[in-house]
């Protein structure tokens, strides 16, 4: 038996897949995302330990809110950096008949080895990703995050090949991401992709800098605004996401 570290659960989730899902944060993350709003997750030391049974049981309790289109989604942190708990969770989350979804950065993906053959593996019992595009620019992404986006971009290539539904996510942050130079690009890859069933444009907030205080950590964006609702507009725009927004699963 396989234990995660599990920073929280939230029982009512209405944003993070269809329906109404079961969220799963699990603790540890690769990135460091300048926007991060959640930096108390990125050690997985940090989380709670929990097996695949007892994840199971505190969703199973929440159950009778899903209706047809809810189910459990796991989020992070990362949750691709525990990919040997999140196989064992979704595969009996399958055969109990829950719908499951990631929330993911792809930071850890890799097209090579035994942590390749488990992601096949996972993808045959999970329904659909929420993936983010962190930045479309391979230099800007790794001054982003601290990693470059090759990796990110052969999942994304992975599971439009194996016809995986996702939907994307793109946080709009003034100077780094609200760029329409960069924005069209990110459109551009998008329309190359077969798998795509909605477009999210997420507006950059500093909520989040309260917990970087606490943890004694700088906050880099500490003085950045929030973009205008006319930027925003913009982005939806650029990224066509009236497109994909009329997709309920």
């Amino acid at each position: 038996m396989t234990k995660g570290f599990v920073h929280q659960f939230e029982s009512f989730g209405s944003v993070d897949g269809p329906g109404v899902r079961f969220i799963v944060f699990l603790s540890g993350c690769n990135y460091r995302c300048k926007y991060c709003h959640n930096p108390d997750t990125w050690k997985m030391s940090d989380g709670h330990e929990y097996s695949a049974d007892d994840v199971l049981k505190e969703a199973l309790s929440c159950r009778a809110y899903w209706g047809k289109k809810g189910g459990i989604t796991v989020s992070g942190g990362e949750p691709l950096l525990q990919i040997d708990f999140l196989l064992e969770l979704f595969s009996k989350a399958k055969e109990l008949g829950i719908s499951t979804c990631i929330d993911t950065a792809g930071g850890p993906f890799t097209d090579e080895g035994e942590w390749f053959g488990k992601f096949k593996k996972l993808m045959e019992v999970t329904d659909i990703l929420l993936v983010d595009i962190k930045h479309i620019d391979e230099d800007e992404h790794k001054k982003l995050v601290g990693h470059g986006r090759a990796n990110v971009e052969k999942m994304f290539r992975y599971l439009d090949e194996i016809h995986k539904d996702i939907w994307i996510r793109h946080v709009l942050v003034p100077d780094i991401t609200d760029n329409d130079e960069y924005l069209l690009r990110t459109r551009d890859f998008i329309r190359t992709l077969h798998n795509v069933k909605r477009v999210e444009i997420l507006p950059y907030h500093g909520l989040g800098a309260v917990k970087y205080k606490d943890l004694g950590i700088d906050y880099v964006l500490k003085d950045t605004e929030s973009p205008s609702q006319e930027r925003v507009e913009n982005a939806r725009k650029i990224l066509e996401c009236d497109k994909y927004d009329g997709w309920r699963a």
